[in-house]
């Protein structure tokens, strides 16, 4: 059988042998690691290591010290477990990338977020879109290709990272900074469409904790200080932010038919009050800011502390605390890309002319990639559909799409996939035909 041959036969095994696929997402959305607290990495760490144990992929662990991610009043806890699973051998590697955390069940779901319930091919769950069923879609390709002793022509190394949902320091962030990622790298915290990615915005979440004093509900002296009615002022003037953080657009490309990237504020989480009868002490709002590649971070931050305690009342104290930062992609398209764009092609059905390049407003843990100077070219795929429903109840992706983007992965590791779009074997030539510099000139 040629190396042609083997690719067509592996593509036919990812259909035939979805299920198995199917069969480990379920067991992935099972496991809760959700952010916050993202208390579950352990968990779904030892998970990987079983599922990827007939693989020849040795794994091991890293976790981000403590020191780095720990906020004395932030929402985050337990061991931030990285898992990093890579094809020994010296020849030039891919790193696939993937977060194993989730955001929290929204409300509204009817069906247990953390069973795997498959309904007329839809496959619904907490992560299934963003981005467990990417995980299982990439082991499918992978044990398929080992099966049929498909030759790659890439070393697979996968991410398995932590807090990108929303952490102070995700794990990726760790890994690049240490060296640790091979080779370049697929991001497949994205869309399953025609799409090639232009970059995105960073965020960041300020916590706001307001203090007050507790006393009896029917207390009106001065001592009384209502944590709760103290932060409405505030809250109010984030809200009074809106317009101009909204007026600050980006050059971004954006999607055909959509308006320009805009920067954006909200109020995301709000507690506090303990009982009818007595008066809140504490109350805590979440602040979350999406802010443009052209915006700088510190000044974005400290405009809205200021805006916030300028609105604090008398006697009521504030604390803040920066509990998750996504810094922004820049445009990270490279060499690389036109080879995922014919992969993409081959696993989904796309196209060519379908494909079109544009940033989003949505963040990537990606811009500390290159942040650290290890890379700058990143290409983006994944699961997630405008009906998918990331982030929101119901979320779900389909069969066919696992099997989509198995193929696509899979061709594109392929060593008889697009050898023409191969950057590391074009590049082989012009190396050996380049003369060497240590030769004397006869």
């Amino acid at each position: 059988m040629t190396g042609t041959d083997r690719r067509g036969a592996a593509m036919a095994l990812i259909e035939a042998e979805l299920d198995r696929a199917v069969a480990d997402l379920a067991r992935m959305v099972a496991v809760d690691t959700r952010f916050p607290p993202g208390a579950g990495y352990g968990a779904f760490a030892t998970l990987m290591e079983e599922l990827l144990a007939d693989l020849p992929l040795p794994t091991r662990r890293e976790t981000v010290p403590d020191a780095l991610w720990q906020v004395a009043r932030g929402p985050a806890r337990g061991e931030r477990i990285n898992l990093i699973a890579e094809a020994p051998g010296t020849g030039p590697a891919c790193s696939l990338y993937f977060h194993v955390d989730t955001v929290c069940a929204a409300g509204g779901w009817q069906r247990d977020p953390f069973v795997l319930t498959e309904e007329d091919g839809r496959l619904y769950g907490l992560g299934t879109a963003d981005m467990k069923g990417a995980i299982a879609a990439a082991v499918h390709a992978l044990r398929v290709a080992q099966r049929l002793g498909l030759t790659l022509a890439y070393r697979p190394q996968l991410l398995l990272c932590t807090d990108e949902e929303g952490g102070l320091y995700p794990g990726i962030r760790h890994l690049a900074e240490q060296g640790m990622i091979a080779g370049h790298l697929l991001n497949f915290n994205g869309s399953a469409g025609p799409r090639i990615w232009g970059g995105c915005f960073g965020s960041f979440n300020l916590q706001v904790t307001v203090r007050g004093f507790a006393a009896h509900a029917a207390d009106r002296s001065k001592h009384a200080i209502n944590a709760i009615e103290a932060a409405l002022p505030m809250m109010q003037a984030v809200q009074a932010l809106r317009p101009a953080v909204a007026a600050r657009i980006s050059a971004l490309p954006v999607a055909p038919g959509q308006p320009p990237l805009a920067a954006q504020i909200a109020i995301t989480v709000a507690e506090g009050g303990t009982c009818g009868g007595q008066v809140p002490d504490r109350f805590v709002f979440l602040v979350s800011r999406r802010y443009a590649p052209e915006e700088d971070f510190a000044t974005a931050r400290t405009e809205i502390e200021t805006a916030i305690r300028d609105a604090c009342p008398a006697g009521a104290t504030l604390d803040f605390d920066l509990i998750g930062h996504l810094t922004p992609t820049a445009d990270p398209e490279g060499s690389h890309t036109p080879r995922w764009i014919r992969a993409v092609q081959e696993g989904f059905g796309y196209a060519p002319e379908e494909f079109v390049k544009y940033a989003a407003a949505s963040a990537s843990d990606s811009g500390y990639v290159q942040q650290a100077g290890v890379l700058q070219e990143i290409n983006l795929g994944g699961l997630i559909r405008p009906g998918s429903n990331a982030h929101g109840a119901e979320e779900h992706t389909t069969r066919a799409d696992l099997a989509a983007l198995a193929k696509a992965i899979l061709c594109y590791l392929a060593a008889d996939f697009a050898p023409e779009l191969n950057p590391e074997l074009m590049a082989a030539p012009a190396a050996a035909a380049a003369p060497d510099p240590t030769t004397p000139n006869n």
